[in-house]
């Protein structure tokens, strides 16, 4: 599940690659190659990466964080849901939250409410649901978002996913305008 040093130091063995490096790598594939099927596996791998807190510091050093925001601006739907998914993993971190934001995240993930890629949606629900914070909240809780939002959590029939999604959103943020 979560990595800390010592478990770190039995899974890569006297010998084996430091995390930092091994994302490094990854990050120079992605960027040296030009095959989409390729960048859509390193994507993914990052992505994965992104659920374990023990990476927030080395995606930090290697902006990482801000590869996915460049990723879910891109034409390839696996790119913006790879980038999507990295985004939601790592934005529980308020470090990694305030980069997001800091960016230019915020709209970038209210775009891809509206992506026609389930997990995009799911992700991007999940991150503004971690996002959302006194700093940022008018940007997130426009009229239109919040419109969004009551119809996924309305929508139980088609995917529940989304409608608990949803539904935990607008619980948590938008108590006072329900």
């Amino acid at each position: 599940m979560f990595t800390n040093n010592r478990r770190q130091e039995e899974r890569t063995g006297k010998y084996g690659t430091p995390r930092l490096q091994y994302l490094q790598d990854l990050v120079t594939q992605f960027q040296s190659t030009t095959s989409e099927e390729s960048k859509e596996k390193i994507l993914a791998n990052l992505a994965n990466f992104a659920y374990d807190p023990y990476n927030y510091v080395f995606l930090r050093q290697l902006n990482v964080l801000e590869l996915f925001l460049d990723c879910i601006t891109e034409p390839n739907e696996k790119l913006v849901e790879f980038g999507a998914g990295g985004i939601c993993n790592s934005c529980v971190d308020p470090a990694n939250a305030a980069i997001i934001t800091q960016c230019g995240g915020v709209p970038l993930i209210i775009q891809c409410l509206s992506s026609p890629v389930r997990n995009t949606v799911s992700y991007a629900i999940g991150a503004l649901y971690y996002l959302c914070n006194a700093s940022n909240k008018e940007g997130i809780l426009r009229p239109e978002v919040v419109d969004v939002m009551k119809r996924y959590a309305a929508a139980g029939a088609v995917s529940v996913t989304f409608s608990n999604l949803a539904q935990a959103f607008l619980d948590k943020h938008c108590c006072e305008l329900q």
